[in-house]
């Protein structure tokens, strides 16, 4: 982590450091993630947290209809209250207020953090304590410029790849580290077997947060939709009982078509 920092100090490193590498003992983060990117177009930057609710609360309550497993705490009220209105037992407005009030305690302020301290880009300022007109973030302009980048659309659909990795380790109640992935080429998916196949995420959008958005052989920026999966090992040594792994996550890189399609490549 700290070398993927190092070598690229730039906002899309520390954003990507943050849905990579931060703490995980709840999936509010990669919930939080994917709603500033969605509201990084708006044309005020201050965010009231009842405005904040409404996609965050939809992004979790998406996730809990696949997987229940949302923290690795015991399920508190807030929770709670999304599997009721899951289940149509409260309104949707009772489910923003609750989520106004509870929803955020403690993700805006562990968002930045990764490993010993905060990132050092802000891409939201937190103003529920003292700001005028009631709690509130502020978006800052790192967020939006990281949002109408080249790699912008990426970005939700890695933090939604990282978060049905985590989701996916806590369901299974394995550590992270103890998934062995595995990959569909036909199907560009990443997947795990236990029993049957536990589908995880693209393979693409998994991978591709990794490489910071560009090319595994000549570094060029690259944008998600125009990568192909690589094996850096060939496959077909699997096909002649060399590697009977080589569709492993670790022997996937994404590459430009450019970088493939070249003579002698």
């Amino acid at each position: 982590m700290t070398d993927f920092l190092t070598r690229a100090p730039a906002p899309d490193a520390h954003w990507r450091a943050v849905v990579l590498f931060g703490r995980n003992v709840a999936s509010y983060k990669f919930a939080l993630a994917k709603t500033l990117l969605e509201l990084a177009d708006r044309a005020d930057d201050r965010v009231p947290l009842e405005a904040l609710a409404a996609p965050f609360a939809r992004h979790l309550c998406a996730h809990l209809r696949q997987v229940d497993k949302q923290t690795t705490a015991a399920s508190g009220r807030f929770l709670e209250t999304c599997r009721r209105f899951l289940r149509g037992e409260v309104p949707e407005d009772e489910l923003i207020a609750t989520t106004a009030r509870l929803g955020f305690n403690n993700v805006l302020d562990a968002f930045h953090v990764v490993g010993a301290g905060p990132v050092p880009t802000r891409f939201f300022i937190d103003e529920r304590r003292g700001g005028q007109g009631g709690p509130a973030i502020r978006l800052t302009e790192p967020l939006r410029a990281l949002a109408g980048s080249l790699q912008g659309e990426a970005l939700a659909e890695e933090a939604e790849a990282r978060w049905r990795l985590v989701e996916t380790a806590w369901a299974l109640d394995l550590p992270r580290a103890g998934i062995a992935v595995r990959a569909d080429a036909a199907r560009d998916l990443l997947f795990v077997e236990r029993v049957r196949r536990v589908n995880l995420t693209g393979v693409r959008a998994a991978l591709n947060g990794y490489q910071r958005g560009r090319c595994f052989y000549c570094q060029a920026e690259t944008p998600l939709a125009a990568a192909e999966v690589d094996h850096f090992f060939p496959w077909v040594l699997r096909e002649r009982g060399a590697m009977p792994d080589a569709d492993g996550v670790w022997n996937l890189v994404l590459a430009c078509r450019n970088r493939l399609e070249s003579p002698g490549w």
